[in-house]
């Protein structure tokens, strides 16, 4: 997908069909619950990813793997109930600030799943298997990069520290229904129920919430702690954490009623930002990377034009309330350019910028799905291969060759993708580029396959099982068993993954 299609549906999902309360509820199952896991490796997991652990068992601890189940089954219902913003340069660099803080998070393991979710509400979340969750309205109300790495932070924190486990294991006597209530109500808020999935979770809470809102706020010190030592060890300025804090409050204070969910669910107190100033001031100084602070400007640039689509003018003037460099302004308007179809502008400025910090590839990158968009392949492809000569892991260059691959040659493009499979196999915006280069090139029952893991990254194993059924008729069709035992043996993987859904 193109870069203009990725800000369309942005604006789509932002402007006309947003579910405000999709993300919002994941702040209260933050809160209250499903505050943390500790990630653990996904090959290792994946052996065993076929339904729900027995929390209703006298047998006492939630393993990780159970941890990693429960959130993998979470992830599917999630994404098949509200609009993600697929934007692979702002995945690429969250991932990015991801892995700079969780070596420093008492992480024990540091395999995660970044998803955007296209909301203009505050939020960030973290649930069991590794998966982090950032709202596009995060990046509007953060001003710089280290405002929002100390969210980030936090929610590593509460991962590190095994919130989820440590809250079922003291809920023991009441593991399954609170664990289901919980989840259902985050499911059905997702889908823009949002009144009706707060009551569903405070049904199956009645005899224990206050307690658990007690626990959670001594969850919410302990993932402070952890989220500001890990800014400070990671060279990120942990006096960001309370500066945030005190935004936070006093958002708060101006919406009432109508905060987001995120500060109904992580209270901002004077005590709060009490502690984490006292801990911020017993750090060393740290003084900002530009270059970095720079790249995260452009990233929100990325984010504030996707809110703003339709009024380009509004995320602009969002965009300069923080005195930002003059260069994520001057990013900002050549986005709007592209969007504009005014392509020779929107690159002679990207190109520009990149002759001032060729560092910064997602500049170059922005250029590649420029060209893209504008069906200027070969020029894209030129842009793309050079960009990979010296980067060659960079995901969204990648992707945006394979794309425009796709449309010139693509059984080259179904050799890339398969490479990237095998890099990234939980991607679900690869397995579905894949199945389209597999179908072009002639591999029908391969191209249904592919189409059925995308359906069931995707939560929709219903058409996950009928692609199967296509896919296993076109493989008997071509002789091919070889690939009907493999059909055979992914319909049994996805009976799993559909048990663990329906548990919801």
């Amino acid at each position: 997908m193109s870069l203009l299609s990725h800000l369309r549906r942005s604006a789509s999902s932002l402007q006309a069909t947003v579910r405000p309360s999709s993300v919002g509820l994941s702040g209260v199952l933050l809160g209250i619950l499903l505050l943390g896991t500790p990630a653990v490796s996904v090959s290792a997991a994946a052996q065993n990813d076929y339904g729900l652990p027995d929390l209703g068992s006298a047998s006492g601890g939630i393993s990780n793997n159970d941890e990693y189940r429960i959130g993998r089954a979470w992830l599917r219902q999630f994404r098949a109930h509200v609009r993600e913003w697929d934007d692979p340069i702002t995945l690429d660099w969250i991932g990015g600030l991801v892995r700079q803080l969780a070596p420093w998070s008492e992480l024990d393991d540091r395999n995660f799943i970044v998803t955007l979710v296209a909301s203009s509400q505050l939020n960030a979340f973290a649930v069991p298997g590794g998966v982090v969750g950032v709202n596009t309205g995060l990046f509007a109300f953060a001003p710089d990069r280290d405002a929002f790495a100390s969210v980030l932070a936090h929610e590593l924190g509460h991962l590190s520290q095994h919130h989820f486990a440590r809250n079922m294991e003291r809920q023991a006597e009441t593991r399954l229904p609170t664990l289901a209530g919980f989840l259902a109500g985050m499911v059905i808020a997702a889908g823009g129920g949002g009144s009706a999935g707060i009551a569903a979770m405070a049904g199956t809470q009645a005899a224990a919430i206050s307690d658990q809102l007690a626990y959670s706020r001594r969850f919410e010190q302990e993932a402070d702690r952890v989220g500001i030592e890990a800014m400070s060890r990671a060279g990120l300025d942990p006096e960001a954490m309370p500066r945030m804090f005190r935004a936070m409050q006093r958002m708060a204070s101006l919406q009432g009623g109508n905060a987001p969910e995120f500060l109904l669910t992580h209270p901002v107190t004077e005590a709060r930002i009490g502690d984490t100033q006292a801990r911020a001031d017993a750090m060393p100084t740290v003084t900002p990377d530009p270059l970095s602070e720079l790249g995260y400007s452009l990233v929100r640039a990325r984010a504030l034009l996707a809110l703003n689509l339709r009024q380009p003018e509004q995320g602009l003037i969002a965009l300069r309330e923080d005195n930002p460099d003059p260069e994520a302004i001057a990013y900002y308007q050549a986005l709007a350019l592209a969007e504009n179809n005014q392509t020779d502008k929107a690159l002679a400025a990207l190109d520009r910028l990149h002759e001032k910090h060729p560092d910064l590839t997602m500049i170059s990158a922005s250029a590649v799905e420029v060209v893209r968009d504008a069906r200027r392949y070969d020029e894209a492809t030129t842009r793309a291969k050079r960009l990979l000569r010296l980067q060659p892991d960079y995901l969204p260059a990648r992707l945006a060759l394979a794309e425009v691959t796709l449309q010139q040659d693509p059984p080259a493009a179904r050799q890339q993708l398969e490479a990237m499979l095998r890099d990234h196999p939980d991607d679900p915006k690869i397995w579905s580029l894949a199945s389209e280069a597999s179908g072009r090139s002639g591999h029908n029952a391969e191209a249904f396959l592919y189409r059925a893991e995308f359906d069931q990254l995707e939560g929709r194993m219903d058409r996950a099982f009928a692609q199967l059924k296509l896919a296993d008729e076109a493989a008997r069709k071509d002789d091919d068993f070889g690939m009907a035992n493999r059909i055979s043996a992914r319909r049994e993987d996805f009976k799993g993954y559909r048990n663990a859904i329906d548990n919801f």
